[in-house]
């Protein structure tokens, strides 16, 4: 871990690194540990030591990386032409999951061209019609719980979006396809939260498929499987009338030259947006629930504003209480899913706040960092959704779904989501927390979420 190195007045440089230092090939296998293992700790103790600006350089063989937690820098990157920038960059890790269709994956003409084809199924007024489908399957999962039984909330949030996305995005009915891709999606989670995962996502030089037991070698033939369904059903569709899900709204998308996406494009986007959608809303709705209970004074004043409503009340208006919408906010400022911005590779000279990077430097705009900022945010660490009642944040001192031209094309879902969650939950089930076992971010994957989190039931409304 370094702090840049301010050569003169308007230039900033990273940390000179041998690539035939072994001394140095140790210190970044060590620093990325460290991140890997608590990578909230790792980014505090960098800006308690550097300040507002500074370089780590993790993974190994990846470029030195300057973070930028100051919003006015922030603004300044999210401002800038987005042609200066390779975004491209930030998305290495993901490509094995992903694939290379993915609107991650793509930069320039190609983002913009996939960013319109993707923007109409998650419009406002789209989303309302998917507000009953959520309901409806939080009701079908919280009636498995049993009073008086204690449980890990984290399956059960995790179970209500992977349905929901099944559902809503891919518009899948019940039935066998439905079943057999919950199961694999389950598993491929599963393989990429475990520490095994992380560490294949993270160290390219583990990727060999050296057999279907190998690890990698598991990965990929979990894949196949995957994309064998997705594929059958995108094929199948075609023959079909389109419906209102996000995968029919996709399909009947043409760009400016009336050009459909391709079945590949249409499963990289499938995929993405299962990635981001399902830890997203699994881990804020986790969060949100443990913050809820553990501070009885936020479940009072939450439960008071949700009974308000009229028991038919329709989705979009119980998405519009002011008090719901802050706790979901403050949850999100606390534990942001990612904890920094788009990676964004230099093509030419920037200058912010008065530094000067080359082309070449990445920059990335760290949100967990700006968003624990105490002159921003007075007790940052402290859980208070009235923040968000009493003043309105820039997006450059709140970004936990991103900013610029690569702000999350689906942060306005995953907020509706969580929201229509959290109040059918609260509406119905009378819950509290089982232990006061305490309760950490952890690294799952490339997303923070909580620890074991233990609940009881204790009746119903």
């Amino acid at each position: 871990m370094s702090q840049a190195r301010t050569l003169n007045q308007n230039q900033l440089s990273t940390t000179t690194i041998m690539q035939d230092s072994r001394k140095a090939r140790a210190t970044n296998f060590l620093e990325t540990i460290r991140f890997l293992t608590n990578p909230m700790k790792f980014l505090e103790i960098a800006q308690n030591s550097n300040g507002d600006i500074f370089t780590i350089k993790i993974p190994p063989g990846f470029d030195p990386t300057v973070f930028l937690t100051h919003p006015q820098a922030v603004e300044e990157v999210f401002a800038t032409d987005q042609r200066n920038f390779d975004a491209s960059v930030s998305t290495y890790i993901l490509q094995p999951l992903i694939g290379d269709k993915s609107i991650l994956m793509m930069d320039g003409v190609s983002h913009r061209r996939q960013r319109k084809l993707l923007m109409p199924p998650f419009h406002g007024a789209r989303m309302v019609t998917y507000g009953q489908i959520i309901h409806d399957i939080t009701n079908q999962v919280i009636r498995e719980w049993s009073p008086g039984k204690a449980f890990s909330i984290r399956p059960y949030s995790q179970e209500i979006t992977l349905r929901v996305i099944l559902k809503v995005v891919f518009g899948l009915k019940d039935g066998e396809r439905y079943e057999q891709l919950r199961q694999l999606m389950t598993s491929l989670f599963d393989f990429f939260e475990s520490k095994l995962g992380t560490g294949l996502l993270f160290l390219p030089f583990l990727q060999r498929d050296l057999g279907p037991m190998s690890p990698w070698g598991r990965f990929l033939r979990l894949k196949k499987q995957i994309d064998d369904l997705l594929f059958a059903e995108i094929r199948e569709r075609r023959t079909q009338p389109l419906g209102e899900d996000i995968l029919s709204l996709m399909m009947s998308a043409h760009d400016e030259q009336g050009q459909p996406m391709t079945d590949v494009e249409l499963r990289d986007e499938l995929i993405t947006l299962m990635f981001g959608g399902n830890e997203t809303s699994a881990n804020t709705l986790a969060w949100a629930l443990y913050l809820i209970h553990y501070h009885s004074e936020v479940r009072q004043k939450l439960l008071e504003e949700v009974n308000t409503l009229d028991p038919d009340a329709a989705p979009s208006t119980i998405a519009q209480l002011p008090y719901l919408n802050a706790i979901v906010c403050e949850t999100l400022r606390l534990y942001p899913v990612i904890l920094f911005s788009f990676l964004r590779k230099l093509k030419s000279p920037l200058e912010v706040m008065g530094y000067r990077f080359e082309p070449g430097t990445i920059i990335a705009p760290c949100n967990y960092l700006t968003q624990r900022r105490p002159d921003i945010y007075p007790e940052p660490k402290r859980f208070k959704p009235e923040r968000f009642l009493e003043r309105k944040f820039s997006p450059y001192e709140y970004y936990p779904f991103g900013g610029g031209n690569r702000r999350c094309i689906g942060s306005a879902f995953a907020m509706f989501e969580i929201k229509i969650v959290l109040a059918t939950i609260l509406s119905q089930a009378q819950l509290t927390l089982a232990d006061n076992r305490p309760v950490r971010p952890i690294q799952r994957g490339i997303t923070i979420s909580p620890s074991e989190i233990r609940m009881m039931l204790t009746g119903w409304y």
